[in-house]
This record gives structure tokens, C-alpha cells and sequence, in this order.
């Protein structure tokens, strides 16, 4: 045992569970714990924001494109309030995201003192968003609780989990015994009775299809091999993407695999929600459905399958793949091929202007490049039009939907990835959600590439407002500052350009160049509506009332 102080205790519990990044904002009641950090000297690499919601995006994004733990600190009350947009997309996109939170003195917690940044019931609050939370309410408990906040990601499935500490306790020292880090922990068991009819489910139906969720993102390569094996076609929409290559036959986006879903007789749902098929798409008696996910409460959730299976997907498939043998389908390449071809062309037909930015953005990322979306309407095409070719280089903000999100979310992926290159589009209405970040790009020399499409409006909503109702536009129009002249005030890099191929010379130049960059694309017009291949007509049975 050793003497330390609480924040240390919180610190060095974080190096032991194998943490050496921290996304933070300094305040009062962490006091304690950055001096921890200024301690722990080059074992933590501690990246300040800006702002609060920041710290946990930056986390959410780390997580989300390493498959490691993203891990965030911020003051307690309006601070973890500030943080909860991002660890509420943290929740909806299973991220492993520790939020570490302060907390006013112990002596003063439930009293309604209105002490600084005091919340009634902090904890109560924040389990809504959270997978487990707890309070650390003496050194010694830290690598106690640090422990099981790791296993509570660890095991099942991965969500946001927070821990806080009040502020004496940080400062108070006490001795300490830490713990190592333990990544054996236990899983579900597999049944080989279900092994045994999924299988015999998926080697006679006669158009089987796959889908896939962040929930078979560690299973990618069993993913691959099933599908070879079975000549099974994997659809995946957003977290998926890149289980299986886009440019493999095999893989399905989204409007394929809509084509899919009305022919197909039995589905294999591997870490999935399932949400747009099944309430979308809907389900009748000549569908057999089998869900592989780890969460219980999933199997059953919208309508009940045909098989439900509560165990590690990697697990599950390394069990069929055993069960098949060496046993090959029949080539479907052909079909799938053609299939594959005309969804492309009717994509390019519809949403031709998004995808010319898209593709030029494609070829100049590098293969192993990841690309982080917004909520705008070129990142709207890119959930079905935008190839991606390994697990984690697509990353979104998923349901949640959350405005904003983007930019700061791809300064974490970057964080977690300096030796590759990262692309992020924005709207221009989203981008300054979180604009204040380019001071940290810059001050970290964070190389990430932005592209802001700038069309001076918030354009989902206009186009509701016109269409909806009779062109009255309220609040719907922006006015924004020159951004390549902002992002050079903030000393990154900025670039004009008008149409996909000045764009393109920008990318270039900014791959080139030293720190981060801004590229302002003018957009004049409204792009097409890109839900036509999002919200697609029902093909089965409604199965919601």
C-alpha cells in the first residue's frame, strides 16, 4: 500500500486499466485530480477543451474508432450536464466511454446548501445515460470502483459508465492498495442445441441474408468467413460498416439490402438493434429471424424471433463456423453483383450531387482512412453511399442524431489514430456547435481534415418548413462567419473551394500541410432529399401497432 491522495488514487487506477489518454476541462472540484495528472507526468497524455460537451464527444470518438475505452473528466453539476449530449450517443452507440466527474464537498452533498455547481441527486441523474455509475467516497475505494467501472464495460455490452468523487476526497490522502488491471472476465455460454437449428436454418434457406451491428464489430473476420462460406450478402448501416468490405459483393448497404429484405427467408442479426427493418420494412411468416446479441433485452425488442441467441457474437459464429465444416453455398456473386450495381446507379441518379463530393472525399482518403459524418445532408448519403473497407473507419453519431457532434467526436478519433488520415463534414450550422475546439486541434496539432458544407441555412429543417408548411421559413436561415479566415485566426489551416474538384485540390493540400485544416465548401443550392434511400416503403408485414 501506498499513501496518496484521492486523485491520484483515481489516476493511477486509470494507468493500471490501461488508460493513457484523458480529454478534460480543468475547475475547482477536479483540482486535485489534474495534479494528479501533472504527477503522473507522461503516462497520462491529457487533452484539454473547450467545453464540457467536448470532453465527452472527443471520448466517444476514441472509443468508437479504436475500440479502446474513451475516457473523459469534467466538473460535476453543469459541467456532467454539459457532457450529456455526447454520453447520451455514447449510450446509443454501445461506446465504452468513462465519464469521471467531481463533486461538491462531501459534508454538503444532499444538504441544498447551494454550494458551487451542487445538483440534487448527480448520480440519479446521470444512470438514465449511463450503463453503471458510482461515488468514490474515500481513496481507498478507487481501484475498487475504477475496477468495476472497467468490468462493467468490459462484460455484456458496452455503454457509457460514471464515476465521481467529491472534492475533499480528492485532496484527502489515505493509503492505498492498487489492483492490476483483469480483462478475463467470464462469458455467456454458448448452446449448441441453437447453434445447431441456426445453422441448419441458414444452410437451407434459399436467400439468406445477414445483418450486422456495432455489436459484431469484434467478430468482423468470423463475419467475413460465415458469409464466404454461405454466400450470405451482410447489410450494415452506420456502426457496421466494414465488417465486411464495401467493395466485396458480399457486402449490402442500406438501400440494397431493403431490396433484400422482401425476398429474403431467413435473417441472422448479429448485434443489431434491428429498429429500421423491422418497424420499416416490417416482418411476415415466410421470415425466419435468428438475433445473436448480447444483451438480452434485445432479442425480443419490436417483435419476437424465430431464435434468439444471449452470448458474445465472436462466440456464436466461431461455434457455426465450426458446425459448417468445410460446407460452401452455391456462388451468388453474379446476382449480388448486378444487385449492387443498379442500387448504385439509382443512388447516383437521386442523390448525384452528394455522392460527387463523397466519392472525391473516398478517393482521397487513404484505405485505411476513417471518416466521421454529421448530421447534414452529405453526411446523410454517406451512411449508404460512402465505402469503407475495415471496422471503425465510418463513425456516426448513430439514433441520437446529435446535431454538432461531429467535429469535436473527430478530434478524439484523431487523437486515437495520429498515424492515419481522418475526415469529418460538417454543415455549417453543426460545425459551430463545437467550433470553439479548433483552439485544441490547433493547440494539440491534431491533423484533422474538416470539410464544411456552407450553405448558410439549416437546410433539413428549411426543407420541411417549405414543404410542410407552405414555405413559411422561421429560424432556418444562419448567418456565418468566413470560416477559412476564422480557422486561420485560431492559426490552422484554411481552404476555399466551390465544387468537388477544388475540394479535392484542398484535401490535398491540407493532407500536405502541418496541424489541422478547414475546408469551406460554398453551397448555393438545396442538395436532394437523401431519404428516399433511408426511409424506405414496407416490404413485409407492419409489425408495430
Amino acid at each position: 500500500m501506498s499513501k496518496m491522495t484521492g486523485g491520484e488514487a483515481i489516476i493511477k487506477s486509470l494507468r493500471k486499466n490501461g488508460v493513457d489518454t484523458v480529454f478534460a476541462l480543468p475547475g475547482g472540484q477536479l483540482d486535485f485530480l489534474f495534479d494528479a495528472m501533472y504527477k503522473e507526468g507522461e503516462g497520462i497524455r491529457l487533452i484539454h477543451t473547450r467545453h464540457e460537451q467536448a470532453t465527452a464527444y472527443m471520448a466517444y470518438g476514441y472509443a468508437k474508432s479504436t475500440g479502446k475505452v474513451g475516457t473523459c473528466a469534467v466538473v460535476p453539476g453543469p459541467g456532467l450536464l454539459n457532457a450529456a449530449g455526447a454520453l447520451c450517443t455514447a449510450w446509443s452507440n454501445y461506446a465504452p466511454v468513462l465519464c469521471i466527474s467531481g463533486q461538491i464537498p462531501s459534508t454538503a452533498i444532499g444538504k441544498g446548501y447551494g454550494d458551487l455547481h451542487e445538483i440534487n441527486d448527480q448520480l440519479g441523474m446521470i444512470s438514465h445515460i449511463t450503463k453503471w455509475s458510482s461515488s468514490i467516497d474515500h481513496p481507498a475505494e478507487a481501484p475498487v470502483k475504477v475496477a468495476e467501472a472497467f468490468k462493467q464495460m468490459a462484460t455484456g455490452y458496452p455503454r457509457p459508465v460514471e464515476i465521481e468523487m467529491p472534492m475533499d476526497i480528492m485532496a484527502l490522502e489515505a493509503e492505498v492498495a492498487l489492483l492490476d488491471g483483469d480483462s478475463s472476465y467470464p462469458k455467456l455460454p454458448v448452446d449448441e442445441d441453437q447453434i445447431a437449428e441456426a445453422l441448419n436454418l441458414l444452410q437451407n434457406a434459399s436467400k439468406p441474408m445477414i445483418v450486422v451491428g456495432s455489436g459484431a464489430l469484434g467478430a468482423y473476420q468470423q463475419v467475413r468467413d460465415l458469409s464466404e462460406a454461405l454466400q450470405i450478402p451482410v447489410m450494415a448501416c452506420r456502426s457496421g460498416k466494414g465488417i465486411v468490405s464495401s467493395d466485396s459483393y458480399l457486402s449490402a448497404n442500406f438501400p440494397m439490402g431493403h431490396r433484400l429484405w422482401g425476398e429474403t427467408d431467413v435473417v441472422l442479426a448479429i448485434g443489431t438493434r434491428l429498429n429500421w427493418p423491422l418497424t420499416m420494412w416490417g416482418k411476415d411468416d415466410n421470415l425466419n429471424v435468428i438475433r445473436v446479441d448480447v444483451d438480452p433485452t434485445q432479442i425480443s425488442r419490436i417483435c419476437e424471433p424465430e431464435l434468439g441467441i444471449v452470448a458474445d457474437a465472436g462466440d456464436v459464429l466461431d461455434a457455426l463456423l465450426a458446425a459448417n465444416g468445410s460446407f460452401k453455398a452455391e456462388s451468388r456473386e453474379a446476382e449480388l453483383s448486378e444487385l449492387k450495381q443498379r442500387v448504385d446507379a439509382e443512388i447516383r441518379e437521386k442523390v448525384g450531387p452528394q455522392m460527387q463530393y463523397l466519392d472525391v472525399i473516398r478517393e482521397e482518403l487513404p484505405r485505411d482512412g476513417i471518416f466521421v459524418d454529421e448530421v447534414t445532408q452529405v453526411g446523410f448519403v454517406s451512411w449508404y453511399g460512402f465505402p469503407v473497407y475495415e471496422p471503425r473507419q465510418h463513425i456516426s453519431a448513430g439514433y441520437q442524431g446529435t446535431l454538432g457532434y461531429g467535429y469535436a467526436t473527430a478530434l478524439g478519433v484523431m487523437a486515437g489514430n495520429m498515424d492515419k488520415k481522418v475526415i469529418q463534414v460538417s454543415g455549417d450550422g453543426g460545425f459551430m456547435f463545437t467550433m470553439q475546439e479548433l483552439s485544441t486541434a490547433v493547440q494539440y496539432q491534431l491533423p484533422l481534415v474538416t470539410v464544411i458544407f456552407n450553405d448558410r441555412r439549416f437546410t433539413n429543417v428549411q426543407r420541411q418548413q417549405k414543404e410542410w408548411f407552405d414555405g413559411r421559413v422561421i429560424c432556418s436561415d444562419l448567418h456565418n462567419p468566413d470560416f477559412v479566415k476564422m480557422a486561420e485566426s485560431f492559426g490552422a489551416n484554411g481552404f476555399k473551394a466551390t465544387c468537388p474538384e477544388t475540394m479535392r485540390e484542398a484535401i490535398r493540400q491540407a493532407f500536405d500541410a502541418t496541424g489541422p485544416s478547414i475546408i469551406e465548401v460554398e453551397i448555393n443550392e438545396f442538395f436532394p432529399a437523401p431519404w428516399p434511400f433511408l426511409m424506405m416503403p414496407q416490404n413485409r408485414q407492419s409489425v408495430c401497432s
